[in-house]
């Protein structure tokens, strides 16, 4: 009997003492050794700040406009009896130089009538100038007291004095009008157009084609209300100005004085507009090899020259996220500081009274960086557990790449 029950128990017995043993294994097993994670250093490359005395240019565009043009137009009427070769669009001419020729015989006779009848005044007067000695010889004969302007005839000579001078007049006027036959250019320039054609009649105020001026180019420049504080006078600005165009493949520049703020703000675009002039765009006066002229209705660039200012650090744009920088200290921990933003342009942030000589900037862009955070230098030595320097293992490109995961 006991056999039985030792038999049909002993598989219990196995797993109890199996459980037993475990249980005091389990219980003298050493806990393994608990490590912190090491969090990485991030690799930077950084740039030392350096202080300099630039000029705060101001950079602006604009389309070369003629400062004087002018549509010639006609102060007489009658056919057009002929055209000159340069007055076509694009003719280059010189002032005075005859341009057109309105038939001129209908004011060469209105000429000649004019002469005829001031010689017939000036006749008329001095036969009268005659008869007014006669008429004082004769009252100088009576003993009669003073005699009346009319015995003297005074006022027949005021009447033929007056018509001679209204005949002299007459005569002018005619030689003005026989003049005006004849279209001359008033100033140095090339034709934008011509509207007329030879046997037109043409009346009084007709248009006959439009003159630009070469001797002076303007340029409307327009810049921000605040960049006016970059000049070195608002009011006279007088200062230079560079202009840029890519003319038949080739970069090309020219130089040009703003010589004055239009003064009022554009309702449109809130812009100001300085005024730029070149001399001479097309070279007429004096072109010198390689020199190309600066055409009427280009496309230009401008860089003007603003106020000169000490103790400016120019960075790159990127390098400067919403007015911070991050400084890097001798002991490589990062600080994020504000700093003065004086003016940017399309490539670079000039900052004033924030970063010293000699201070590191951080080139490279960690996600979450902040003040406080240690990294490491690319390029700078590494002490080794010996404590003798050598270079880091890493490779530029792994240190990079390191950078950009962190």
């Amino acid at each position: 009997m006991i056999k039985i029950i030792l038999r049909r128990s002993s598989p219990l017995l196995i797993l109890l003492v199996f459980g037993v043993a475990a249980a005091l294994l389990i219980s003298t097993k050493e806990a393994p050794e608990q490590k912190e994670d090491e969090v990485p250093v991030p690799i930077i490359d950084v740039t030392r700040v350096e202080q300099k005395t630039v000029s705060l240019n101001l950079s602006s565009y604009g389309i070369v406009t003629p400062k004087n043009k002018t549509l010639l137009v006609t102060e007489v009427q009658g056919r057009m009896l002929t055209i000159a070769p340069n007055f076509v669009a694009g003719g280059v001419v010189k002032k005075g130089e005859k341009l057109a020729v309105i038939e001129p015989s209908d004011y060469e006779a209105d000429l000649m009538q004019a002469q005829a009848s001031l010689a017939q005044a000036e006749a008329a007067l001095e036969e009268e100038v005659a008869r007014g000695e006669v008429a004082k010889n004769d009252w100088q004969g009576f003993d009669g007291g003073i005699p009346p302007e009319l015995g003297l005839r005074l006022p027949q000579l005021k009447k033929e004095q007056a018509n001679v001078k209204f005949q002299q007049a007459a005569l002018a006027r005619a030689q003005r009008n026989l003049e005006r036959t004849i279209i001359r250019a008033p100033f140095d320039g090339i034709i934008k157009s011509r509207i007329v054609d030879l046997g037109q009649y043409v009346t009084l105020g007709t248009n006959l084609g439009e003159l630009y001026d070469t001797r002076i180019a303007e340029i409307r420049l327009p810049v921000t209300n605040n960049d006016l504080a970059y000049l070195e006078s608002v009011d006279n600005p007088n200062t230079l100005v560079t202009l840029s165009a890519s003319l038949a493949g080739k970069d090309v520049t020219w130089i040009g004085t703003i010589v004055r703020s239009e003064g009022v703000i554009d309702a449109e675009n809130r812009m100001v507009y300085l005024v730029a002039e070149i001399k001479d765009p097309y070279l007429r006066k004096n072109r010198k090899e390689g020199q190309f002229p600066l055409k009427y209705g280009s496309f230009v660039t401008a860089v003007i020259k603003g106020r000169t200012v000490d103790g400016i650090v120019q960075l790159p744009r990127h390098l400067v996220r919403n007015g911070h920088v991050a400084v890097v200290s001798s002991d490589n921990v990062i600080e994020i500081r504000e700093v003065n933003v004086v003016r940017t342009d399309i490539d670079s942030v000039y900052i004033k009274d924030s970063l010293l000589d000699g201070e590191r900037i951080s080139l490279t862009k960690l996600n979450n960086m902040s003040t406080g955070q240690v990294v490491k230098i690319l390029g700078e030595m590494q002490k080794n557990d010996t404590g003798a320097d050598t270079p880091d293992s890493e490779t530029k490109e792994q240190r990079l790449a390191s950078a950009g995961e962190h």
